[in-house]
């Protein structure tokens, strides 16, 4: 097993099962009876295609096991207020520490949520304004946007010993500015989205989602006895326009069950317009941008805060301003302090924003909304609070943690990867780029295809021993793409001028039509402001970010692009029948597992247990509709199939199915092949769920693609396949703009924007446009070094 330098030596040999975590028969998802023994206080890298099973080995065996054992060691009561795990398909699992999941789940849900909020830096700030801010004006809570000015105000009773009780008032004050209630954004509500005023309530006036006549949300309005619900809502008094919309919260009974009732524009900020957008459902998403539009608020300028909270400033900076700064400049404004009575607490605060500049995120600013971050960001936020823990003997657990990353930052994240297992910590990694799995000490690949085709052990050893493995991680781990020969000519260009979004600088660009660009630079020069902030979205332009698909377990990937239409209809065209039956949230599903397939049994305290229905053995529809069958094959058969098998099976019938062979076709183009099309989306890895959205939107006539990272998950293998796919959209008349670090695309590229030259205020401005060959001829910035060096030039 190979060392590092730095690495702490073992106080056992490795054959000792105290310095290992033994992993025996383990059937998660799509392992196969995997057993590996991990060596402790390690780095240890996972490898393989995207699909074959590393998130299932590493989240879903060892890290959730962990996890439900310290959950275990809570008494009943306090496990009855937590989330219940089950014990994972496992023989054995043997040598576990407590294991600390650092993932890429976007941080936020709640717009409230800041990246100050999110780690300990806020309340740390608001600590340091109550001790030092000039004038004084009260506790740490009177510097927080999250309680309001004035929170509760009353009596008490309070016991004085022998004397008599006396009552004491008391009033709580906060720094929540009250024109916006601490979200820094007031919205103009436009009023004919949210109902038709020709019509009445019982008429169905209402236009807003989840608001349907005979349901509880509507007959909130209907029966609450403050409005005509037969009256034409143009026709309302005023004074019964104002309970309509804008009534204060107050109890009633409706239908004999007590309800609040407010008015239908407080009701639905509270719902829906104060949510973090990312968090919505999509079609909830785009009724918000429909109805609601949003500024910073007039009365604290977007900064969440009372004007008392803003006035109390230290040497001329209000906490507001603390806050705006870029952390880089934060942290040196904050080791400028010389303050010894909180000389412990400016020692903390300085270590975790130094912290933030150390692992690549000095150009965010405390108050950016976590909901905001990619993934990546938010996996390295969530790294912060890790970095000066003094706890040794914790199992780490990163997925990706290079995801978004440059190639100059890539370094940073492999010194902080190997100081925290120099601590004497074991650290888990699932990763794909050579430069992270070079480090490691140990590592396992699994493979060696994906999905079915995967879930097995294909090596475990050292790195040397990997790259001579013969597997396909070893095969590919050395390749290097080479700097095209020649490159497309621009048919046009998309112009954009004065771009100032965020950090940028009134960037002017043209960029080129009718090519592959690719747009990079190091992570927070202002990639994703130019392209997703300033390429004016509309007719023509498909863009595909990093927003994550959103499902429940009754989602999958022919629910999700639309598939299932075209079978349901291939299937009811076939049978004489209706489209409904053969849907399991609908019509055709089973009535004792309501089309889940599965039976949940709440066991309180204890984990749930799903077991298969028996009715349906699991296959979600009624024995009736099974009965139907569309080329030899119920319904349930063809949601077991592949994408390949299906592609195959509704080939030979094209012609009636046409719908479905073209999103299988497209499927296939991705490279999820492999993948089962009636499976759950909760199932997907990163790296397929990205794929999955890139194929469901090839189907858009768009004339310019904008892809986001479309690398993200890929296995090196995977990378090639990715290229030969964006070739294809190129030379069928696409143009294609991808913001991307990997230097295998930027090799492939036939125009590189190069934006930099460092990140936040450093960055923001074009630092090279041109081809691939003159980027790294000139090699004048940090892309153009690493990409020469890729290439071996």
């Amino acid at each position: 097993m190979a060392t590092r330098k730095g690495a702490q030596q073992p106080a056992q040999s490795p054959a000792d099962s105290h310095d290992l975590i033994r992993v025996h028969g383990a059937r998660v998802n799509n392992l196969k009876d995997v057993s590996v023994e991990l060596p402790k206080r390690r780095l240890t890298v996972f490898t393989g295609v995207s699909g074959s099973g590393k998130s299932s080995l590493v989240f879903g065996t060892v890290a959730a096991e962990s996890q439900r054992l310290i959950n275990e060691t809570y008494s009943a009561f306090v496990q009855g207020f937590m989330p219940t795990l089950s014990r994972p398909e496992v023989d054995v699992l043997e040598g576990l520490t407590t294991a600390i999941l650092v993932d890429q789940q976007r941080m936020g849900g709640d717009a409230r949520s800041t990246v100050g909020t999110a780690t300990d830096a806020n309340a740390m700030l608001r600590i340091l304004f109550s001790r030092l801010g000039k004038p004084y004006i009260g506790s740490p809570q009177a510097f927080s946007f999250n309680v309001p000015s004035v929170r509760a105000s009353g009596a008490i009773t309070v016991e004085r010993g022998d004397r008599k009780a006396e009552k004491v008032s008391f009033t709580r004050t906060g720094g929540m500015c009250p024109r916006c209630e601490g979200l820094g954004t007031a919205n103009d509500v436009d009023l004919t989205q949210l109902y038709d005023d020709g019509k009445s309530l019982h008429e169905g006036a209402l236009t807003i989602p989840g608001y349907k006549p005979g349901g509880w949300n509507y007959r909130l309005y209907t029966e609450s006895g403050l409005v005509d619900p037969d009256k034409p809502i143009r026709k309302y008094t005023k004074k019964e326009l104002h309970d309509f919309l804008y009534h204060e919260p107050t109890r009633m009974k409706i239908a004999g069950i007590n309800m609040t009732y407010e008015g239908l524009v407080l009701r639905l900020q509270k719902s829906m317009l104060t949510k973090d957008r990312e968090s919505l459902q999509p079609h909830i998403r785009e009724f918000v941008d429909r109805v609601a539009t949003f500024t910073d608020c007039p009365e604290c300028g977007g900064t969440r805060l009372s004007a008392a909270a803003r006035s109390s400033k230290i040497g001329g900076v209000s906490i507001a301003d603390a806050c705006a700064m870029q952390i880089s400049d934060l942290a040196d404004w904050v080791r400028g302090l010389d303050e010894p009575s909180v000389g412990p607490l400016l020692t903390s605060l300085q270590q975790t924003l130094e912290s933030f500049v150390e692992i690549g995120l000095g150009y965010l600013s405390l108050d950016r909304p976590s909901g905001t971050l990619s993934g990546g960001e938010a996996q390295r936020v969530k790294m912060i609070r890790h970095l000066g823990s003094s706890l040794t003997d914790v199992t780490y657990v990163f997925d990706e943690p290079t995801t978004g990353l440059h190639p100059h930052d890539i370094q940073r994240m492999n010194e902080l990867l190997l100081r925290l297992r120099d601590k004497g910590n074991t650290v888990l990694v699932v990763e794909h780029k050579p430069e992270t799995i070079a480090i490691a000490d140990h590592v396992v690949d699994l493979g060696p295809g994906a999905g079915s085709a995967g879930g097995t052990v294909c090596f475990e050893g050292t790195v040397d021993g990997l790259r001579t493995s013969g597997t396909v991680t070893g095969r590919h781990f050395d390749d290097r793409a080479s700097l095209k020969a020649s490159v497309r000519k621009p048919t046009g260009a998309l112009e954009i001028r004065g771009a100032n979004a965020h950090n940028l600088r009134d960037v002017d660009v043209d960029i080129p039509l009718g090519l592959l660009t690719v747009v990079t630079g190091v992570a927070g020069s202002g990639k994703s402001s130019l392209v997703h902030g300033s390429i004016p979205a509309g007719a023509g332009v498909v863009s595909i970010d990093q927003s994550p698909i959103r499902g429940s377990r009754r989602s999958n990937p022919a629910t999700y692009t639309g598939l299932l239409e075209p079978v349901r209809k291939a299937f009811a065209k076939a049978n004489g029948v209706k489209p409904a039956l053969f849907s399991a949230n609908s019509e055709g599903a089973c009535p004792t597992c309501n089309g889940l397939g599965v039976v949940y049994t709440d066991l309180a305290m204890m984990a749930g247990v799903a077991t298969t229905c028996e009715d349906c053995e699991g296959r979600r529809f009624q024995a009736a509709v099974l009965e139907l069958r569309l080329g030899g094959r119920d319904i349930s058969e063809v949601l077991a199939m592949s994408v390949a098998e299906a592609e195959d099976f509704f080939a030979a019938d094209e012609a009636r199915t046409p719908a479905a062979h073209a999103v299988l076709k497209r499927l296939s183009d991705v490279g999820l092949g492999y993948l089962t099309i009636g499976q759950p989306l909760t199932t997907l890895s990163g790296g397929e769920r990205q794929r999955l959205k890139l194929a469901t939107h090839m189907a858009d006539r768009g004339g310019v693609y904008v892809l986001d990272e479309p690398t993200a998950g890929l296995h090196l293998a995977d990378v090639e396949q990715l290229l030969g796919l964006l070739d294809r959209l190129v030379d069928s008349g696409k143009s294609v703009i991808v913001v991307e670090h990997h230097q295998a695309v930027m090799a492939h590229a036939d125009w590189i924007i190069d934006l930099g030259p460092g990140a936040g205020h450093d960055g923001g401005r074009i630092v090279f446009e041109g081809t691939p060959a003159d980027l790294v001829a000139s090699r004048s910035t940090l892309t153009g070094r690493h990409l020469a060096e890729y290439v071996g030039a």
